[in-house]
């Protein structure tokens, strides 16, 4: 489990960026995959969840997370819903004590924010499709919309994947300069003709800061590159191979539910 320092200062607050080390999944999900949107064995992705949930001294039943789809949208954790009842969203935010709040990840950014004084915390899931329409924009917004001062809030980027490992096509750079010329600054040449490097963490630090909050850290790892730590769409998808597990992120305000 990785922390960023910035949330790890914040009183009240409790965070993780889990790695794949530890749980009980084998093959292209060992072993720590706490994704059931993938193949594996739905009591394998639990044992894992109680297995992450139990490096935070949380209860099992604490974690809610989303049926991402890439979206902007964002919901609020205020109880918790069973697993066949989960919002399609790609961020929540909460302000109960003792509710984690999780992302899945397998090479997006996940993005923990917290107002540790407002007693309110978020998190996104910024692929390039949510950073791009806003979802941590909308984020912010909700979490404001709760109490949280814009400018008090602190947000840390955990493991996604980097630009070296990360080419794209001609068309997705169009995207991106249609929706802001601005936005060819974080591509460059590929290694192969018409092809780009794409700055996820970039953009997404990008979004943030625009934001002005009151800090933003990323943890450099590159999921794809590490292949024994962090589960990566990409490399699965250029090995071949046909599911992969996902890693899991969460942020929780200290107490009682």
């Amino acid at each position: 489990m990785l922390e960023a320092n910035n949330l790890q200062s914040l009183a009240g607050i409790r965070h993780g960026f889990f790695s794949r080390d530890g749980g009980v999944s084998d093959g292209v999900f060992a072993s720590l995959n706490c994704g059931f949107g993938s193949g594996d064995a739905p009591e394998n992705v639990t044992t894992n969840r109680e297995q992450a949930l139990r490096r935070l001294d949380l209860d099992p039943e604490s974690l809610n997370t989303c049926f991402q789809v890439h979206s902007a949208t964002v919901v609020e954790a205020a109880q918790p819903w069973p697993r066949d009842a989960r919002p399609e969203a790609d961020a929540m935010m909460c302000s109960e004590p003792g509710m984690a709040i999780g992302i899945l990840t397998a090479d997006c950014a996940p993005v923990l924010l917290a107002d540790s004084e407002a007693g309110i915390v978020g998190a996104a899931h910024a692929g390039w499709r949510g950073a791009l329409s806003g979802v941590l924009e909308n984020t912010v917004d909700a979490m404001v919309s709760r109490g949280a001062r814009q400018t008090s809030i602190t947000a840390a980027v955990g493991p996604c994947i980097h630009q070296k490992s990360y080419e794209v096509g001609s068309e997705f750079r169009g995207t991106f300069i249609a929706a802001d010329a601005t936005h060819d600054r974080f591509f460059e040449p590929g290694k192969r003709a018409d092809h780009f490097q794409f700055d996820l963490l970039g953009f997404v630090v990008s979004r943030l800061v625009a934001l002005e909050l009151s800090s933003i850290e990323t943890v450099p790892v590159d999921t794809y590159q590490e292949e024994n730590g962090f589960f990566s769409f990409r490399r699965a998808t250029h090995r071949g191979e046909t599911d992969y597990g996902r890693g899991l992120s969460m942020i929780v305000l200290e107490g009682q539910k």
